[in-house]
């Protein structure tokens, strides 16, 4: 199932936008208003989503730089296997991320209303940074190593 949910992310980008859109929505459901702790949840989030991608492209190219073949089925292999392999680490970190912060969202106490406003965006783009990483940047990489390797087989 999981390899059908990335060939079909292979071929559907919009999911940049609905990822980008997830961690907004989040926010307005709330009614929160942009403020100074709204921003450096989102800071945060940028970070760990920066991890997200990094470490993503990383897996990609390791997968692509030790595939056999040079052709656009051996870059969808790698791609398979390079994403394939994030899936689990990506889910641990973000059930990790979510089971810390939503304590967070369920108090009423003191210091609670600013500190709900950090985690807010890093609760909603938690829902959004895993999709971007695991179905958008293998879709980007397939599109830009595919036009190399035609590139390279037209000459």
């Amino acid at each position: 199932m999981l390899t059908q949910i990335i060939n079909a992310s292979l071929r559907n980008r919009m999911l940049v936008l609905i990822a980008a859109l997830l961690a907004a929505w989040f926010i307005w459901l709330l009614g929160y208003n942009l403020s100074i702790a709204v921003v450096v949840g989102m800071i945060a989030l940028a970070g760990v989503a920066a991890e997200f991608g990094v470490v993503m492209l990383l897996y990609l190219n390791n997968a692509w730089r030790d595939s056999q073949s040079r052709s656009e089925q051996g870059l969808h292999d790698a791609i398979m296997e390079g994403a394939v392999q994030r899936v689990r680490p990506k889910a641990m970190t973000v059930i990790t991320i979510i089971a810390g912060l939503l304590p967070i969202m369920l108090t009423h106490g003191t210091g609670s209303e600013v500190m709900q406003r950090i985690a807010a965006p890093m609760i909603g783009g938690m829902v959004a940074a895993p999709l971007l990483s695991l179905f958008v940047l293998p879709a980007v990489y397939w599109l830009y190593h595919r036009s190399k390797l035609r590139i390279t087989n037209n000459d």
